[in-house]
């Protein structure tokens, strides 16, 4: 993925949180050059990978596969003892006709939320530990209410409604190609993009490799230099 490319998507999500009045933290407009002189007060944003995610998933095509998100919060499974949360929280962006691909995590259960912008659309499917798909009912749980779909559902999430995604349940994010982009919101148990996702699709990377072509705007959540 080129930085060009990250440069960009970085910039447009920045336009829909402020067109949103959603507040971000701090750590999240430091520029590369600040990140530099940061000690190990802000360890925590570095071990928890917290901050800014942008992917195209390896696929070279950003426009059509990929995800923007921000980490808000998060624990660390690896460092139970210096980090006790047990919960994260993440803002999600995606592109009008934008597509996340079928996925589902090991251990973390989530909630995802519209928080404003288009419609979203989840595929549902349950899946097993040793990675099958499955053709049977799925059990979605949603603002309170609890229903039976058959696998391959694609559930609807309008501004303020939210879907709960369990362990093994596979899914993906939809946005329609009208209606211009979405803004998510994740509230889940600890997050780890290195080890909790599956993909369906085994070509599929959770994190780009980058071309730079220009300078960065933003570290990403994985580039921090250590503090001195």
């Amino acid at each position: 993925m080129k930085r060009s490319e990250i440069n960009a998507a970085l910039k447009e999500m920045e336009q829909m949180i402020r067109e949103y009045r959603f507040a971000i933290p701090p750590f999240c407009n430091f520029t590369p050059e600040e990140w530099k002189e940061k000690g190990h007060d802000y360890d925590e944003i570095r071990d928890n990978m917290l901050g800014w995610d942008i992917t195209d998933y390896g696929l070279g095509d950003f426009d059509k596969v990929g995800f923007s998100l921000i980490t808000i919060r998060n624990g660390n499974l690896k460092m139970k003892d210096k980090y006790t949360k047990s919960y994260a929280e993440k803002l999600l962006y995606i592109k009008e006709g934008q597509y996340s691909p079928m996925h589902f995590h090991w251990s973390k259960m989530e909630d995802i939320i519209n928080r404003g912008g288009n419609d979203v659309y989840i595929t549902v499917y349950n899946g097993t530990p040793d990675e099958r798909m499955l053709d049977t009912d799925v059990t979605v749980c949603s603002d309170g209410k609890t229903s039976q779909v058959p696998a391959g559902t694609k559930v609807l999430l309008k501004p303020g409604q939210s879907i709960t995604i369990t362990p093994y349940m596979y899914h993906d994010f939809i946005v329609p190609e009208t209606g211009g982009p979405v803004l998510l919101g994740e509230v889940s148990m600890c997050n780890d993009d290195d080890n909790d996702n599956f993909f369906y699709n085994k070509e599929v990377g959770r994190f780009p490799a980058i071309e730079e072509d220009e300078a960065p705007y933003r570290l990403l959540c994985n580039e921090y230099p250590q503090a001195k």
